[in-house]
């Protein structure tokens, strides 16, 4: 039986081989799976802010809402939360609503969100219920997280 002497050159030739080999095909790998996403989650958050407004989750006005979260979204989903709004001035306000602060920035178009209460009047004292909907485009892309912020406005009248 004969043994062959390896040298120390060829065992680090080798090994520089077969790691160069892994992280390649590793890379080829991770490039196709990626194309081929079906898919896609999208987690999200979003603060409100409110002025003259008191916003709450329940319409007795015990649970104060601060944030929204709005879960997982799938491409072209449409996801509704209700809320509650109380007048907390001494005068009749009108409602409306807007968006700011996308990050991405480019976020806003391809998610939108809207709600079925602006310009509504609200005596003092009186609580309203309003259906914030968000909207994913169907053909929506590179945007996996996003947040933004809600401001709801009682304009005095």
């Amino acid at each position: 039986m004969s043994f062959r002497k390896i040298s120390a050159v060829s065992i680090i030739v080798f090994t520089v081989m077969g790691m160069f080999l892994t992280y390649s095909t590793a890379g080829l790998l991770t490039f196709q799976n990626a194309n081929t996403t079906v898919n896609r989650q999208l987690p999200s958050s979003g603060n409100i802010a409110a002025i003259n407004v008191g916003l709450y989750l329940d319409y007795a006005c015990t649970q104060t809402l601060n944030s929204l979260d709005w879960g997982d979204l799938a491409p072209g989903e449409t996801i509704d939360r209700l809320i509650y709004l109380k007048n907390t001035g001494n005068t009749e306000i009108s409602l409306s609503m807007t968006v700011e602060n996308w990050n991405p920035s480019f976020a806003n178009g391809p998610i939108s969100l809207t709600w079925n209460q602006e310009g509504t009047l609200l005596n003092p004292g009186e609580v309203t219920s309003a259906t914030l909907t968000l909207a994913t485009d169907e053909d929506i892309s590179g945007i996996t997280t996003f947040s933004m912020s809600i401001l709801i406005i009682g304009t005095a009248q």
